[in-house]
């Protein structure tokens, strides 16, 4: 399995960022094993990260590669600070239209990726859980599926709430206004909260992509999950909804991430020979 490490300039961002993909063309195949066509491009799911996280979290994390290589699958883990993924023109990071048009781009031309909507995914943890579903549904002729673990979906009218101080950064008005500009009631009213996008692509007869979410029993972002299921469901607006047993931590994302991976539409190869499968 190729794990690559990447940097390139963005124009979006206007710098050099990084980027983590993995790569199943040095698969090695066993005795026997039909062998996948070298000019067929791969399925890709794009991974976003969390508050306090990078691109290296969910190989750290998860057993993304091993699975990636099972299904033979590409899978893209780009760095997304602490942005939430949105295009913010009070500091001039755009970071919505690098997720879903520039790093779609460069990685479709770096690499033998499919250029299928029905082939092309995003998915997400906490604060990516929430990049997914906003750029999944903003770029949904580009993503086929999404899939949004622990999603924060905390982006409405409230945020003007805030208070300037708290013992989490995260809880802060400042902190939300370095993402969203300074008018946080705006904000909560603007295509960022995610019920208004949902009603204008609506509105517009939009295919919405398939989604899939998922929230720990014990994690402190279920009400607002739960929220979103339930605005969904008032939609009609199909997806599925799974609330099992964990908090806002690594196993649940590991376990959630593999049943995530069996409800998308990949190719359901076999494991090659590697490491940890010598026979």
């Amino acid at each position: 399995m190729a794990l690559i490490k990447v940097s390139f300039v963005s124009e979006a961002l206007k710098r050099a960022v990084p980027l983590v993909v993995v790569l199943p063309t040095d698969k090695l195949y066993k005795p026997g094993q039909t062998k996948r066509p070298a000019n067929k491009p791969y399925k890709t799911l794009y991974l976003l990260h969390g508050v306090l996280g990078n691109e290296e979290d969910w190989v750290s994390g998860t057993r993304i590669q091993r699975w990636a290589e099972a299904n033979d699958l590409a899978v893209v883990m780009p760095a997304g600070e602490n942005s939430f993924y949105v295009d913010n023109h009070f500091t001039g990071r755009d970071y919505s239209r690098f997720i879903g048009e520039e790093l779609i781009s460069f990685t479709r031309k770096t690499f033998p990726l499919s250029t299928k909507k029905e082939d092309t995914f995003i998915g997400g943890l906490s604060m990516g859980g929430y990049g997914a579903l906003y750029n999944g549904l903003k770029y949904h002729e580009t993503f086929g599926a999404i899939v949004a673990l622990s999603a924060a979906l905390m982006v409405d009218e409230t945020l003007a709430q805030l208070p300037q101080k708290a013992e989490w950064f995260g809880s802060t008005k400042p902190f939300w206004q370095g993402v969203f500009g300074p008018d946080l009631k705006a904000a909560g009213q603007s295509e960022c909260n995610l019920n208004v996008l949902v009603n204008k692509l609506l509105k517009a007869k939009v295919e919405l992509p398939a989604i899939y979410l998922a929230i720990g029993d014990d994690d402190k972002l279920l009400a607002v999950n739960v929220d979103f299921h339930e605005f969904l469901e008032q939609k009609q607006v199909a997806h599925v909804f799974r609330v099992a047993p964990g908090s806002h931590e690594w196993d649940f994302w590991d376990r959630h991430l593999r049943r995530a991976l069996d409800w998308l539409p990949l190719e359901r190869a076999e494991s090659g020979i590697n490491s940890g499968n010598v026979n």
